[in-house]
Formats: structure tokens, sequence, C-alpha cells
């Protein structure tokens, strides 16, 4: 029996016309690319981006429904076209993660074809296009007639167009700002990372205080003369706490004493101290060579010097233990009047006018007794969209799970 093959771009179309096609979209993405020398496509913003992306769905909606008996729609909607162009997705998407997306030299040949900024480049709008026309032609078959046994295919083929198309499109309209502000102070000033251009905030922030504590503070050795931090990679790090023992090269070290919070007293001991002002302090005992002494050390302070023991040319040092936690309490008002106290902590956001603020960061080289904290605000309009549009991948895939079992229980 002779099988004759099917002849190049002889209806219907598979996936070798679906792969050509799709290679032919990137290559000539990136030949627009390299000839607007490397600049890629500008997203507008609200309202025009929402406006745009209406009148492609209506489109793409209409052309499924209006010509469903052509053969290239029914190409254009196919299975084959929207593998291939997954593939080119996940392909350039690849690309974004391996290449570093970041300014580069304007001349240099990734920099012309887009590869340091992908994901606005002219190859990953035709493939996002692409892939949303074939979604959509696809969906607008199953929208009508209407029929409940496809609202499992509406659900996750709606939802995923939803969310991909508005994370994409919604992008320009994504702000993220760092506003520092210090204790006792209101900022209303934004800064990208990009750029030292302030951009108004339609509020502001007034920090009432900001507070840092940190874990235990740890036992080290220090060699002046290399300027290094001697760690013993045997040896776990040595947190400070009454009791605590060490030993590096040969000598000893015993904590006899701890207090958190002190200050130098008159004869040189430290007394106990407020929170506030106070460092930690340790006193250790020392042996080495059949000798025996103690002394205090201490972290020391923006305005207190550290205390240190000398161990045969090293120094013992206490340094500061590594933060814990940090906080920042605030006021956020906006342009009318309205306010709303609250305490910003890292991973605890605080939402404002359909802004998120974060806690960010602080001066480290204060420590916890930073003045400024840095507060991050993003505003991200389209958010909701995206998630509406998880939420129905999610509908469609219980819708799933659920036709499955009762199959199973029919079939029994």
């Amino acid at each position: 029996m002779m099988v004759v093959r099917r002849r190049w771009f002889h209806s219907p179309w598979e996936f070798r016309e679906s792969a050509l096609f799709t290679a032919l979209a990137l290559s000539a993405g990136f030949i627009i690319q390299y000839a607007a020398s490397g600049y890629g496509i500008a997203i507008p913003h609200l309202p025009f981006n929402a406006i745009a992306l209406l009148l492609f769905a209506f489109v793409v909606i209409t052309l499924g429904m209006a010509f469903r008996n052509s053969a290239v729609v029914k190409w254009v909607g196919g299975i084959p076209l929207g593998l291939c162009l997954i593939f080119a997705i996940a392909l350039l998407s690849l690309i974004g993660g391996v290449v570093p997306q970041q300014a580069i030299a304007k001349n240099s040949l990734p920099a012309l074809l887009g590869l340091n900024q992908i994901f606005s480049s002219w190859p990953f709008a035709f493939a996002v296009l692409l892939f949303l026309g074939n979604l959509g032609i696809s969906l607008s078959w199953k929208l009508i007639p209407f029929k409940l046994q496809n609202l499992q295919f509406i659900f996750f083929h709606a939802g995923f167009w939803i969310a991909l198309s508005c994370a994409i499109i919604g992008s320009s309209d994504l702000q993220r700002l760092v506003v520092p502000i210090n204790v006792g102070k209101a900022n209303n000033l934004g800064y990208t990372m990009e750029s030292d251009t302030p951009q108004h905030l339609p509020f502001s922030i007034f920090l009432h205080d900001f507070a840092l504590e940190e874990y235990p503070p740890q036992l080290l050795l220090y060699d002046p003369h290399s300027d290094k931090l001697l760690m013993d990679k045997s040896q776990a790090i040595l947190e400070v706490r009454k009791g605590t023992t060490g030993t590096w090269n040969g000598v000893d070290v015993l904590v006899l004493d701890y207090l958190p919070f002190a200050l130098p007293g008159k004869d040189g001991v430290p007394q106990p101290a407020d929170r506030s002002t106070g460092i930690p302090f340790a006193k250790v005992r020392i042996n080495s060579d059949a000798t025996q002494r103690e002394s205090w050390i201490s972290t020391g302070s923006p305005l207190i010097k550290p205390d240190a023991a000398q161990l045969n040319g090293l120094y013992l040092i206490m340094v500061p233990g590594t933060p814990k936690s940090f906080r920042s309490a605030v006021t956020i008002q906006d342009e009318k009047g309205h306010e709303t106290m609250a305490n910003l902590e890292v991973n605890h956001p605080v939402s404002f006018n359909g802004w998120k603020l974060y806690q960010m960061g602080y001066d480290e080289k204060a420590g916890r007794w930073s003045k400024l904290s840095l507060i991050e605000v993003i505003h991200d309009p389209w958010l909701p969209a995206v998630y509406l549009g998880f939420f129905m991948i999610m509908a469609g895939n219980i819708l799933f799970f659920w036709n499955g079992i009762k199959r199973t229980e029919a079939g029994k």
C-alpha cells in the first residue's frame, strides 16, 4: 500500500505550516527590531491601552464567529498553530531569563535585536498577539452557540486570555517607587530604580518612628593586618549569650555576663541602659597559654566606639546581630485629607487608595539607630483583571476534575 504524503500548504494546514509561520513571524519581529535600532514596543497608558485591548478582543471574536467555516480561520484558531506559538513564547521567555534584562551598549548585536528587553520587543509582541488571536478565535467557537458542556473550556481559555493580555498590556501602568522618609518628616515623592527624577504621589507618608529588632550579636576574630574577619569553617558562628564558649587557635573564650542594652559607667564598667540608647556589652574570660584574663567587649554604635579584646595580635570582637524584623509607624494622607495610620513591616503590606505600601529598607550603616526608612509603593490598576483571569482558570480546572469524577462514577 502506497502512502501519499500531504504536500506543503495543502489544506488542511498542520504543524509544519504552523511552525514555518511562527518562525517567519519571529524573524519579521527581529528584523523590525533591528531596523528600529533596538527600540521595542511602547505600550500606551490608560485609557488607550484598555480601548486597544477591547477593540482587539472584539475583532478576534467577530472574526472567529463570522468566518468559522473558513479554512484559514480554522487554521489560525487551531491547535497546531497554538502549540507552535506557545513554544515561541516559551523560547523568548527563556532568552529573557538567561540574558540580563538591563541597559547595554546600544550598538551591540544583543541590544539591536532587543535581547536585553525581550518582553517589550517586536518578536515577543508578534508572538503574544498571534497567540491571543489563536486563543480568542478558538474561544469564540465555544461561546456561540453556548453549551453547558463547554463551560470548563470557556472558563479556562477565557481566564488565560484575560490574565495574559491584561498582565502584558497593563505593564505600562504599573508604578513601583521607593519613598525615602526621615523620622518626624513627611514625603510625597517617589523614585524609580532607574532614575533619580522624583515622581509626585497622590498621597504623603509621615514617619513617626522606625524600630529594628536584631538577633543576638556574634563573636568573631578580626585580623587588623589583613583587615578581615577570621572564621573557622568547622565552627558555627557564636551568638553572644551568658555561658557561650568558643575556641580559636588554642584560645578559649567564655562569656561570663551579657548586657543587651548598656552604657559605659564612670568606672568603665557598663551599666544597664534604655533600649533606645544602650548597646550590647559582654564580659568575656580568655584562657591562653596558661594565662587568664577578663575583659568587656561591645558592638559600639554610631556615637560609641566598639570595645575589643586582644588575642595574640588578633582582636576578639562582637558584631551586631543580623536584623530580625523592622517596621515603620506611619500616617498616610491623600490630597483630600483622608488618612490612615499603619505599621509597615516586611511582607506585611498596607493598602491605601489602590496602592500597596511595603517596608523595604533603612540606613544599614546606622542599624537600629536609623532615622531613615525606605518605603516601596506599588500601584497596578490591572491587577484585579489579572486575578480575575487566574480565578477563571481555577474554576475551569475545578470543572475539569469534577467532570472527570462524574465520568469515572458513571463508568462503574
